[in-house]
């Protein structure tokens, strides 16, 4: 059983990891040429984006030159109502991010205690979200929207690969996708519900571990970066 140690206010709390992923398309408009552009300059500049690197970008300085920024939120919120979910990205807090691909990782040492739901802007480039562990595999296009469970492990990869390759995103290639992301309460049971997720999965004779970190049937573990295999951590 793959179990995530969160942070619970001043306390470590224990969950299953959950392996559903929500996906679904919806309609956003194509971010403006300018604001690509300003995209396109951050990223040569100060952002520097290696293959596998997943970083931030300035949100409020994009929303100056984004008309379409409401009406992105409102079709991922309405999208999220859909699964029952309503108003839930008012409370959670929204970055902006970029990456040329994504070497396959898990997010559990610092996010065990979120649910991740993202809003691709990027057209489509011919990659995918692949999460090993289950097999589960999402195209990327503009509109894609996932909801999922961030200890899961997951990578970006060409379409219909299972392995990240440094060599798929070299800096001549058009493969930079940007996407938001809000972090949902994965307490908030209308999250953890359709998420499949289970609370207090270990004995309460349990030693708990001193910060955030993910266990493999009882021991912490680590993801290969270029497999998505699981490994002992350390």
């Amino acid at each position: 059983m793959l179990t995530s140690w969160f942070h619970s206010g001043e306390t470590l709390r224990s969950r299953r990891v959950s392996e559903v992923v929500l996906s679904g398309v919806v309609d956003v408009p194509a971010p403006p040429v300018r604001l690509l552009a300003d995209w396109d300059r951050e990223i040569a500049s100060n952002v520097v984006l290696e293959p596998g690197d997943v970083d931030t970008l300035p949100l409020a300085r994009a929303r100056m030159r984004w008309p379409d920024y409401t009406r992105c939120v409102r079709a991922v919120s309405d999208w999220t109502a859909t699964l029952g979910i309503p108003q839930v990205l008012a409370a959670s807090d929204v970055a902006l991010m970029a990456c040329r691909g994504a070497r396959y990782h898990h997010d559990g040492n610092q996010y065990g205690g979120a649910a991740f739901c993202n809003l691709f802007l990027s057209e489509d480039k011919g990659l995918d979200v692949f999460f090993p562990a289950s097999g589960v595999r999402v195209p990327l296009t503009r509109g894609t929207v996932l909801l999922f469970d961030p200890c899961q492990p997951h990578g970006v990869v060409p379409r219909g690969a299972s392995a990240f390759d440094e060599a798929d995103f070299a800096s001549d290639r058009d493969c930079i996708q940007v996407f938001l992301t809000w972090e949902l309460s994965i307490e908030e049971p209308r999250v953890a519900q359709p998420l499949g997720v289970v609370f207090d999965v270990v004995e309460a004779d349990c030693v708990a571990p001193e910060d955030e970190q993910l266990w493999l049937n009882g021991a912490p573990v680590d993801v290969c970066p270029h497999s998505g295999r699981w490994r002992r951590a350390g």
